[in-house]
């Protein structure tokens, strides 16, 4: 991998996810092989938001992720450092209260959720830690985080697969049905680089989140990882 890719500065991040707005759902469900859609309905299951709840949905990007939340009749908001992924978000779901916001600088109130969650973004964040911190202070008492995130399989010769498939055959495939495919690239380097399931249940843990557990989905290509913030 090459490290200057991944040195990427918040605002060169968020361009790039500008630049794929439009079509950053149908290429992921192309590169997942369909496997995004049932990834979500994973998220909201776990998060399990209840009517008159307050949900934050971190990187929601498009809105896309927030939806099933809305239904439920929990209130969600849908925050995003991407202005472009906002812009897009609006015109799909007008209805939704897309917030622009950086996962280090919450702007939001202590304590204002019932459940916080994010979905492939927290591999994104320069600063992890303070990302994870920031959930857990604007989180109620007793409350819950969910964290979708790409991992670490844990079949070996799957592994050997999965990598091969993220650095010869994604890049390519994203040239077909993205709009911005060098994109790509820094996401399967992010994606290789980023802590297996362990190692982010401790960040969890050292930031004050308790009944920390994960979930492997689909062989561990992505993690489910939740936590509670303790009611007192």
């Amino acid at each position: 991998m090459t490290r200057a890719s991944l040195d990427k500065k918040p605002h060169e991040v968020a361009s790039m996810f500008d630049d794929v707005a439009a079509r950053y759902d149908l290429t992921n469900d192309v590169l997942s092989l369909g496997q995004a859609r049932l990834w979500r309905k994973e998220v909201t299951r776990a998060v399990a938001a209840r009517p008159g709840e307050r949900v934050l949905d971190l990187a929601a990007g498009t809105g896309t992720s927030s939806v099933p939340f809305a239904r439920t009749g929990a209130f969600v908001v849908p925050c995003d450092f991407s202005v472009g992924m906002l812009r897009e978000g609006r015109k799909r779901q007008p209805w939704l209260p897309f917030t622009a916001g950086d996962g280090t600088r919450l702007p939001f109130a202590d304590e204002v959720f019932d459940a916080v969650t994010i979905s492939f973004g927290l591999r994104n964040a320069q600063k992890t830690d303070e990302v994870l911190a920031e959930l857990y202070r604007v989180t109620k008492p007793g409350g819950r985080v969910v964290v979708c995130e790409f991992s670490r399989p844990t079949w070996a010769p799957f592994r050997t697969v999965y990598t091969e498939y993220l650095m010869r055959a994604l890049p390519p495939v994203a040239r077909v049905v993205s709009s911005n495919p060098d994109a790509y690239v820094y996401l399967a380097e992010s994606i290789r680089a980023w802590p297996d399931q362990p190692e982010l249940a401790a960040r969890l843990q050292d930031v004050g989140w308790t009944e920390v557990a994960w979930r492997n989905l689909t062989g561990g290509i992505v993690a489910l990882h939740r936590g509670t913030k303790p009611a007192t």
